[in-house]
């Protein structure tokens, strides 16, 4: 499902459901209800306490509510069965549904990492869907307020000279086949939520985010992103991809406003123990 199509469903009448109405462990809140049944319907949801296909790493309290790190990293299953989607819940921002991020077999590992804005103390998810159809879900407690509606950390004038820009960087000097290789898609853009207040106008600033995210490698699909205002100003995600040959890591984005940045860092691969 989109996320402007959710947006619309949820602006419909549950954004008023606060905190306080969660269940203690948080395996049970009505905002929670209302987003599982737009996401996944009725199939079941498994509670993965124990991580043993996925699991999500936050921090208790916040050092910034407007850029807290997330990390959802998931196992490998037996098989031939993979996780193939994630999706990100934050239960108490404006637009709880932060990410749905889809992985090809190319990706080697279905783990993410970026970093999101939280308006409010909320359970945080991660629910992993697999090959085999069943999803799984790890949640964290996270405490921080704020978020969503703070003020850019930068000049909007200067941050919109900036927009698009875009870096693809690999985290190893000598990249190799056949394996998972770690890389970071770094992403210059205001990503307005709508919320924030102009400290010199006075004015809110208009939502403006990146919306879609697509990776590729050698033209092969490896990772794409549905995502909103929940993630933070100059969005960051850190994943993973295995390249076969020599190609291009290619990353192409779209925003709110329909424009679209593209970028792309050509890969020889070392062969594998060389």
């Amino acid at each position: 499902m989109k996320i402007s199509r959710v947006l619309a469903v949820l602006a419909a009448g549950f954004l008023c459901v606060t905190g306080a109405q969660a269940a203690d462990d948080g395996s049970d809140t009505a905002i929670w209800g209302k987003v599982k049944n737009l996401l996944v319907g009725d199939r079941a949801v498994i509670d993965d306490t124990t991580g043993s296909v996925v699991e999500l790493e936050a921090p208790v309290r916040a050092e910034d509510a407007a850029v807290v790190p997330l990390a959802v990293r998931t196992k490998e299953l037996p098989g031939g069965v993979r996780v193939t989607r994630l999706h990100l819940v934050i239960d108490e921002n404006p637009s709880p549904i932060g990410g749905t991020f889809n992985f090809a077999p190319m990706a080697g590992r279905a783990d993410i990492e970026t970093r999101v804005r939280i308006e409010a103390y909320s359970w945080v998810r991660a629910l992993a869907e697999t090959s085999d159809g069943k999803i799984y879900m790890a949640r964290r407690y996270v405490k921080a307020s704020g978020g969503c509606s703070a003020p850019a950390g930068k000049d909007m004038e200067e941050a919109l000279a900036r927009l698009g820009k875009m870096k693809i960087k690999l985290e190893e000097d000598a990249v190799s086949t056949g394996r998972p290789n770690a890389a970071q898609l770094m992403i210059s853009h205001p990503n307005s939520s709508g919320l924030a207040m102009d400290q010199v106008t006075r004015l809110y600033v208009p939502p403006h985010f990146v919306r879609r995210v697509e990776v590729s490698y050698g033209g092969e699909p490896v990772m794409s992103a549905d995502v909103d205002f929940s993630i933070s100003e100059n969005p960051n995600f850190r994943f993973w991809f295995v390249p076969k040959g020599e190609g291009e890591l290619k990353a192409v984005i779209l925003d709110s406003k329909d424009l679209k940045f593209e970028s792309a860092v050509a890969i020889k691969p070392a062969l594998r123990g060389s």
